[in-house]
């Protein structure tokens, strides 16, 4: 991929009150540890800041076994009285531009679902699918989204519907697919729960090389596999989740 790789999900909660801030950092640490097994540049994480790098450097979001005390605290005091909407969002303190990551999770108890977001320009980028999908399952275990896609950022210019999601490199969906409903997909993955019953399915679009939104015929069968969720009623417009 040329352009940036970006893991997107939106998800519901049950509950009228906003998510505690402990609970939400704590997701992001769960997720944070599978993905900094991929590269070192992932395995540190901070607080982002609006004053300077050197400022954000101060406040680790991370410790072994979870959030830092000075992390919650610097989060508890900024949304202090808040309690419709948070935005928490980490750096992984990478100087260099090709090298930065960032990590963000969004809440309220408005009309929109919660976001989960992962954008990275770290270097050496995605050989194949298989570490986008260990990271897609370990999204769903810890938030069970809506819906869940990874691919190049840019994609989104490529989709065939503005009011859905697009397809990308790797799409999720809540649901059962099997090939007959699907058959321009490169792969249909079954994920599964601790009970190991099917929860969903990952839709792989391109399997025999990294998926470039550059590349004509990936974007062809992407595009393909939009037309087929949506001719199906498979494929949720935005303002349906």
């Amino acid at each position: 991929m040329t352009s940036i790789p970006a893991l997107e999900l939106s998800f519901r909660r049950n509950g009228r009150l906003l998510l505690d801030v402990q609970k939400q950092l704590a997701e992001l640490h769960e997720f944070a540890r599978v993905i900094g097994s991929h590269s070192p540049l992932l395995r540190h994480w901070y607080l982002s800041s609006s004053k300077s790098k050197e400022d954000a450097l101060l406040y680790p979001a991370f410790e072994e076994d979870g959030p830092t005390t000075a992390a919650l605290a610097v989060l508890e005091e900024c949304y202090r009285g808040v309690t419709d909407v948070r935005s928490i969002a980490l750096w992984n303190g990478a100087e260099k531009t090709a090298q930065q990551a960032s990590l963000t999770s969004l809440v309220n108890v408005l009309g929109p679902p919660d976001r989960v977001a992962l954008s990275l320009r770290i270097e050496p980028s995605f050989a194949d699918w298989k570490v986008p999908l260990l990271w897609v399952e370990a999204a769903v275990d810890i938030w069970r989204p809506l819906v869940a896609s990874f691919g190049p950022f840019w994609y989104s210019e490529h989709k065939v519907f503005r009011d859905r999601p697009g397809v990308s490199w790797l799409l999720y969906l809540p649901r059962v697919l099997s090939e007959q409903q699907v058959p321009e997909a490169g792969l249909l993955h079954p994920v599964l729960d601790k009970e190991r019953k099917q929860i969903g399915t990952v839709i792989v679009s391109i399997i025999d090389e990294p998926f470039s939104e550059h590349n004509p015929e990936h974007v062809r069968v992407a595009n393909a596999i939009e037309m087929r969720l949506a001719d199906q009623d498979l494929l949720p417009r935005y303002a349906e989740l």
